[in-house]
């Protein structure tokens, strides 16, 4: 029999779980102890700054011209209903075990030690790739204004394929700083930026309201057809394990649209990441949470009804369909407007990325999977300033040198799977320590996360083999890590409670 530290099976010690108690005890650690500093209002512009990117300038009118038309709206609902599914669930774990680590410190008190670092390693792969992709794309659109003001970047440095990707590499060590300085510095230089990028997409919304045609509006929900079928590695896993092909729309195109649609939402689950840095975290999680969701399906809804309306929505350009409707219509300010709301909306993207990353390591190095001595905290600013310097360095060369195109949808089924356990962790949770305060309570347990469970399984079989390809590859290096280092070095011990 293989055996663990004590000379426990193996296979039992690597499913201890972590008591909620021992991780409320661990945050007073001196030496690896958050300063509380974050409200319900901080934690809510956390949840907006990461969610509304250049998606929204974007997405929509691609979305709404290659697969639902007009109805493009219903589909943006439809995905803030499978989100908000997932974000009820991660409301309840947030305000139980105010602690940081976000699905991973939650994986760890209901499923054990071994599926907790492996969504640890999940979480670190998309947060890692996101900020890296986000800070691709800030460069595109800072370069873009560059040179709308007669202030052209080289094609070296920043064109659509740079030697080395100089703006992207800045922005994220500027961000770098912000993060080290402290959370309430990050929060108020976050709030900024968010309320310029709220504000321009507000006015773009007033403003193409006044070149709405009704005869836009039909068909509403254009009649189905058939989409081409993709082969090889390419081909969605639902395509090669069931032979169902995506249709274009009609009500299967609305569904399929929120499938894509749902990307747009990706981010309010790092709000959960600073719980151990609220003030009020019983109270203030859940509304961040389902707060920022809420603001944000506003406000995809409104951008999608107002760029359908401006122009048909099979004459949108696929690329920059917000700014090119605003041309389209005499209005060609707003293109720059546009760049300058993306330059905004992505600079906090990529921020709370790192963000959430930082405290995602920050939990798994308390808990001895990976060096503890990279948990500690700087005595001045209170944040783990040595794993936010190794993130931004990493980030930056990632943003600099990488070309991470093909890299994008693992993005995508990293935060699927995160929310997949994190809505099967609420059931388990409910079941072996029903004794705890819940502040906030999931509605309709367990019908309720089954059916986001199902949800996000749904979503993540429509995206290609070749990403769940690279998603098991990066698995498999995760679990050897583990048993090479973490496993060995675990603090937490079994069935403490």
């Amino acid at each position: 029999m293989i055996t663990g530290g004590g000379g426990r099976p193996l296979g039992v010690d690597i499913f201890r779980t972590k008591s909620v108690e021992q991780s409320l005890r661990d945050t007073e650690e001196p030496e690896h102890r958050l300063r509380k500093r974050l409200t319900a209002v901080d934690l809510t512009v956390f949840g907006i700054g990461v969610i509304v990117g250049t998606g929204i300038f974007v997405l929509t009118g691609k979305v709404a011209k290659e697969t639902a038309g007009p109805a493009v709206a219903i589909s943006f609902v439809v995905a803030a209903v499978v989100c908000g599914l997932a974000a009820l669930c991660y409301a309840e774990f947030a305000s139980t075990i105010p602690v940081a680590g976000s699905a991973y410190t939650f994986s760890m008190a209901t499923l054990g030690e071994f599926p907790a670092w492996i969504i640890g390693w999940d979480l670190m792969l998309e947060m890692a790739l996101a900020g890296a992709v986000v800070s691709v794309g800030w460069s595109g659109y800072f370069a873009s204004l560059m040179s709308s003001l007669g202030l052209g970047l080289p094609d070296w440095m920043a064109g659509d394929d740079p030697v080395i990707n100089i703006p992207a590499m800045v922005i994220v060590l500027i961000l770098t700083g912000v993060l080290v300085a402290g959370i309430k510095l990050s929060s108020r230089v976050n709030l900024v930026i968010v309320a310029i990028k709220v504000a321009v997409i507000l006015l773009v919304i007033v403003a193409g309201l006044f070149f709405v045609k009704a005869a836009n509006y039909t068909p509403f929900v254009p009649a189905p057809k058939a989409t081409e079928e993709v082969g090889g590695l390419a081909a969605p896993l639902i395509q090669v394990l069931f032979g169902v092909t995506p249709v274009a729309y009609g009500a299967i195109g609305i569904f399929s649209a929120a499938a894509i649609v749902f990307f747009a939402f990706i981010g309010f689950d790092i709000v959960a990441t600073a719980a151990e840095e609220t003030v009020e975290p019983q109270r203030d999680l859940p509304r961040g949470i389902i707060g920022s969701l809420a603001i944000c399906t506003v406000l995809y809804v409104a951008v999608s009804l107002v760029v359908v309306g401006m122009q048909r929505y099979d004459q949108l350009s696929v690329k920059a369909p917000l700014a090119d409707a605003f041309t389209a219509v005499g209005q060609s300010w707003a293109a720059t407007l546009i760049s300058i709301g993306a330059i905004a909306g992505l600079t906090t993207v990529v921020m709370i990325l790192m963000l959430g990353q930082s405290r995602v390591l920050f939990a798994m190095c308390r808990d001895g999977l990976l060096p503890r001595g990279l948990s500690k905290v700087h005595p001045r600013f209170g944040t783990p300033a040595r794993l936010t310097v190794i993130i931004g360095l990493v980030t930056t060369a990632l943003a600099g040198f990488v070309s991470l195109g093909a890299l994008a949808e693992l993005v995508n089924i990293g935060t699927l799977f995160a929310f997949l356990v994190v809505s099967i962790g609420v059931i388990v949770l409910r079941r072996t320590r029903p004794d705890l305060h819940r502040s906030f309570r999931t509605p309709m347990v367990p019908a309720l996360p089954i059916l986001s469970a199902l949800a996000c399984l749904y979503l993540m079989v429509n995206l290609p083999v070749e990403t769940w390809l690279r998603f098991l590859v990066w698995m498999a290096l995760g679990a050897v890590l583990y048993f090479a280092y973490g496993y060995r070095h675990s603090r937490v011990e079994a069935g403490k409670r």
